[in-house]
């Protein structure tokens, strides 16, 4: 099946409305045992953004990494060969995508570590509605296990105050400030009830993409003989431009985005966020 025929108008209207959408087998064996090798290899060989996150009295953790693409040769492959710069990119309904980083979670059989709900682009080098983020499980996943989402929170106005990730997993990398003049993040946990909260059972193969302003949080909560492989990728559209945020960005592009000559208000580009699919045009 083609992009176009997976990538089907419901599902687009279903991502406009909802800000996520699970596609149902869109990538093939091949690809998760390609991205399975490649998680081996990262956490073999972790760059220095690598780390473990809350390791527990019986040994259990949560493996982190991040930009990995530039040295794991099955990312880099999965960015730049995949069909996921174009599913994004009719998600999103935009003219371009470029891809942004790529993220890696790995947590033990029975890690109980989840993360708080919270929003992603809040936290990046970019400002733009037109960000998504692609979520692909390795390994099949219970539905109280997976990734959660509020189901039309990319479209809220409001700038909810940011989760110090930094308290929770004691590493000062993950530390950002607090912004001033913003809305203390709504208690999702706590009532429930009062929202349409989103989420899948998974198998390889399947991916939930999702805006990146929406409120997610959850993939915890293993049973003890359920670990969980997560590779994300992280891609960009049309109206993304580039953003120092002075109050702590996660991960913090501004080092090397500086280096290639990128500052803020600049549209995304270079090698290091290379475009990856464009749209044909309709009288092509």
């Amino acid at each position: 099946m083609g992009v176009a025929e997976l990538v089907t108008d419901d599902l687009v209207a279903a991502y406009s409305r909802d800000g996520a959408v699970c596609l149902r087998q869109a990538f093939g064996p091949e690809w998760i045992a390609k991205l399975a090798a490649g998680i081996e290899r990262n956490i073999a060989e972790p760059s220095d953004r690598g780390r473990f996150w809350d390791r527990d009295a019986v040994g259990r953790t949560t493996f982190y990494d991040s930009q990995s693409w530039l040295h794991t040769r099955e990312y880099r492959d999965f960015a730049l060969r995949s069909d996921m710069a174009e599913i994004a990119g009719r998600l999103m309904e935009v003219e371009a995508v470029n891809f942004f980083f790529d993220a890696v979670f790995v947590r033990s059989a029975g890690t109980q570590f989840r993360t708080p709900f919270h929003q992603d682009e809040p936290y990046w080098s970019v400002e733009g509605f037109d960000t998504c983020s692609a979520w692909m499980p390795l390994v099949p996943v219970e539905r109280a296990s997976t990734l959660e989402f509020v189901a039309g929170s990319h479209r809220w106005t409001q700038k909810l105050v940011r989760e110090d990730f930094g308290a929770l997993t004691g590493d000062d990398r993950d530390r950002v400030e607090f912004d001033d003049d913003v809305v203390p993040f709504p208690d999702i946990e706590g009532h429930r009830d009062d929202y349409e909260v989103l989420g899948w059972a998974m198998e390889p193969g399947d991916v939930v993409v999702f805006n990146a302003r929406i409120v997610q949080g959850g993939s915890g909560n293993l049973a003890p003989d359920r670990e969980l492989k997560v590779f994300n990728t992280q891609w960009l559209g049309d109206d993304v431009r580039v953003l120092f945020r002075p109050e702590g960005m996660d991960p913090d592009n501004s080092a090397v985005m500086t280096e290639v000559g990128l500052s803020s208000g600049d549209r995304i580009g270079t090698d290091l966020y290379p475009q990856v699919w464009r749209r044909e045009p309709a009288n092509a």
